[in-house]
């Protein structure tokens, strides 16, 4: 079985004698998906913040949004190719194909429309004045027929059960589209203004009101005295379009002639009332349409009527006298068969005339059913041509008494076939029934079909994550930080001796220790097994390495600025070198803004400056410490110029005389960046200098500008200690790499 390469952990001290080896360069263009993660779980209470936050707005957007219904109803149009069933005779003229796709345009036509809008008022608008933002959504939750009463000492808004009813309202074409007032008032009464609040009507509910060029008529109105409805008309394509907006229509199954007819809207009451006017609406239509192209028929035959009647009579008397003349004249049974056949062809050739002539009216001479009646005709003329020849080659007197014989015949025919034809549309003209009907009527929703609360708070949620996602990686692009020990040694060379990881341990002691509930309570003591102090014991061996070249064990810890953890280090790493049987001294050298007296529950005065002053002798500032073998010096009071006194010879000496009493001297320096103190102490200190960073706190330039402020005092950096390592993040980034090496007696 195959085993990964042992792993140093970044605690191990640097082989002496050996250069590091060279980091692995890293794509810039790769993604790391457990950096990623380890990212989010970082950041996880600011997405949990945000999400909460959206979720919170789309629970407001639920409770406010307004709640649309559907009503919905079914209509039939059968497709026909034929016209009325009673006009056999005339078919091709009234003949008109019926498709659906036609039929879903004019129920979606301003002429179906519009009649609905002009039949319901549509025209109108009236509604009460909610309260903003949420009032509409309190007045919909409001149950019972009784009127709910104010809240927030808002009087003049509707908060419930207000109903208004206006039959007709005639405003000057200036106040189209404009919303007006109306108050109402005791005992029925009401105002009306406009947006300057000027009165413009005064009535009465149930009684019709003029005034300014306004003609207004109430029906119903219900509500408080002194509450506003907002009024107008607007014009009638706007409700047109309004309408049509909330219209569907859409053939339930191809070619099944089954149209389904929808609207939706906030108005549950209304609903069914207009859909079922906008199919009846239809309906009518269908049947004026049927009955009108009856009519016209009726009137073109009605036309026709006299002139064959007239010409009939004529050919009737002419074949009568020319009998009186000649004598009784008898058609051989072969004369008789010519002139069947010359009068059929004579009559189909006048029907079909007289379809040309009615379709003359509606198409051009190159439509289709013009082109296929013309070549009709033509055949038809062929043919009787025939018939004419076979005709020519009889007798005078024969063809005489034919040509006659055919004209009676072909005008009775035909006048025969017009009156019956006639007789026929004037029966069907009064029982016309349309191509439409209604199968069921306009049902509406029990409940809103729109919009989802369910799916308002999911894309709430959704949205919540996603904006506290890109707000997270926004703040980590924007915070160019070091939160990886390898940049560090990677760009400044500098090598890390300890990677601190966060303990909720000592976070849980600082938190307590501000509020006063504790003191003097010290990790390594209280919580020797925390991660935190099993790192600054591997730190205790590197120490060993860093003081090799050193020609005193003294060691000072400073820091790019305040809150980098470095009096935390100071005093933990001092208990852990006692432990191990070292004797310790900790000279808290912060003279601004020190307070290692605090950590260690004894008082400031008698330390450091005191000392320098010349006011006390040394055994007196070295303080004993919980820890046997710890010993602490404290800052002093705090002087007005602390860097002239860190200059001064007795400081120096100070630190001569402790490192020859102690094995390590430990000094909590003031951050480099901030002031130039802990410059001078590590000049003085001839020791090893180690610069405390802190995860996620300092851009790389920082770090490297505190070396280089160090370097120019003369000081060497031996090492960085880097601080509060989210060890969670680098676990998910790094996989083995980022773990912390757990090991411990279990009882």
């Amino acid at each position: 079985m195959n085993r990964p390469p042992p792993h140093t952990p970044v605690n191990e001290p640097p082989r002496v004698g050996h250069p590091p080896a060279a980091p692995v360069e890293d794509d810039g263009d790769t993604i790391h998906i457990g950096e990623l993660i380890g990212t989010v779980l970082q950041y996880k209470w600011l997405i949990a913040a945000v999400t909460a936050l959206a979720l919170c707005g789309g629970i407001f957007a639920a409770f406010t949004a307004t709640p649309i219904y559907r009503s919905d109803a079914l209509l039939q149009v059968e497709e026909k190719g034929k016209s009325l069933s009673a006009l056999q005779d005339v078919q091709a003229i009234m003949s008109d194909n019926v498709t659906v796709s036609a039929e879903l345009e004019i129920l979606r036509s301003r002429m179906i429309l519009g009649r609905v809008v002009d039949r319901l008022g549509l025209e109108i608008f009236a509604r009460p004045a909610y309260p903003p933002v949420f009032g509409d959504a309190f007045a919909r939750r409001h149950g019972g027929s009784e009127l709910a009463g104010a809240r927030f000492g808002m009087e003049r808004y509707a908060w419930g059960g207000e109903r208004i009813r206006i039959e007709s309202l005639e405003v000057p074409p200036s106040r189209i589209g404009q919303g007006m007032t109306l108050l109402t008032g005791q005992n029925g009464m009401y105002t009306l203004r406009d947006r300057d609040s000027r009165i413009l009507v005064t009535g009465r509910v149930g009684e019709p009101a003029t005034g300014s060029d306004i003609q207004i008529f109430i029906s119903e109105l219900h509500a408080r005295p002194g509450t506003e409805f907002i009024v107008g008309r607007r014009s009638r394509g706007a409700a047109i379009d309004a309408l049509r907006g909330q219209f569907e229509v859409r053939e339930r199954g191809r070619g099944s002639g089954v149209l389904e007819l929808a609207l939706r809207g906030p108005d549950r009451a209304s609903l069914t009332t207009v859909l079922d006017e906008i199919m009846n609406a239809y309906v009518r239509q269908n049947v004026e349409h049927r009955s009108a192209e009856a009519e016209n028929t009726l009137v073109f035959l009605e036309s026709q009527l006299p002139l064959l009647k007239s010409q009939l009579d004529a050919a009737e008397a002419a074949y009568n006298n020319y009998r009186q003349t000649r004598g009784s004249v008898d058609l051989t049974m072969e004369t008789r068969s010519v002139l069947g056949s010359i009068v059929e062809v004579d009559n189909d050739i006048i029907r079909l005339q007289q379809q040309r002539e009615e379709l003359r009216q509606r198409y051009t001479a190159e439509h289709p059913r013009m082109v296929a009646l013309d070549a009709q005709i033509r055949r038809l003329s062929t043919r009787r041509n025939q018939l004419e020849g076979q005709v020519s080659e009889l007798p005078d007197t024969q063809q005489t008494a034919l040509r006659l014989r055919r004209d009676v015949e072909v005008s009775t025919a035909l006048y025969t076939s017009l009156l019956h034809s006639a007789q026929q549309l004037r029966v069907a003209r009064a029982g016309t029934v349309g191509d439409a009907r209604i199968i069921d009527s306009a049902v509406v929703s029990r409940g809103p079909v729109a919009p989802s609360q369910q799916r308002i708070l999911l894309i709430s949620v959704l949205l919540g994550l996603m904006a506290g996602l890109g707000l997270v990686f926004l703040i980590r692009a924007l915070r160019v930080v070091v939160e990886d020990p390898e940049t560090i040694e990677k760009h400044l060379g500098l090598p890390v001796y300890a990677t601190i990881p966060h303990s909720k341990a000592e976070e849980a002691i600082s938190r307590q220790s501000r509020r006063g509930r504790i003191s003097g309570e010290l990790l390594a003591i209280t919580r020797p097994t925390d991660d935190a102090v099993e790192s600054l014991r591997s730190l205790r061996t590197t120490i060993h390495f860093a003081l090799l070249d050193s020609s005193r064990g003294s060691l000072l810890i400073t820091g790019p600025s305040q809150g980098v953890g470095k009096s935390f280090i100071s005093k933990n790493l001092g208990v852990v070198l006692a432990q191990s049987g070292k004797t310790v001294v900790l000279v808290d050298a912060d003279l601004r803004k020190g307070h290692m007296h605090r950590e260690f529950s004894i008082s400031r005065e008698g330390g450091v400056t005191e000392y320098i002053a010349g006011t006390i002798e040394l055994p007196r500032i070295i303080r004993a410490t919980p820890q046997d073998g710890l010993k602490v010096v404290t800052t002093g009071q705090i002087p007005p110029n602390p860097s002239e006194l860190l200059m001064h010879e007795r400081f120096t000496s100070l630190l001569d005389t402790l490192s020859g009493m102690f094995d390590i001297v430990i000094v909590d320096a003031p951050p480099i960046l901030a002031v130039s103190d802990a410059a001078i102490i590590a000049r003085n200190l001839g020791g090893a200098t180690l610069l405390v960073a802190r995860a996620g706190r300092h851009p790389i330039q920082e770090i490297e500008q505190s070396v280089k402020r160090l370097s120019q005092a003369g000081v060497n950096v031996k090492g960085v200690i880097f601080n509060d390592l989210d060890v969670n993040r680098q676990r998910y980034r790094y996989g083995y790499r980022g773990y912390v090496y757990r090991y411990g007696y279990r009882s």
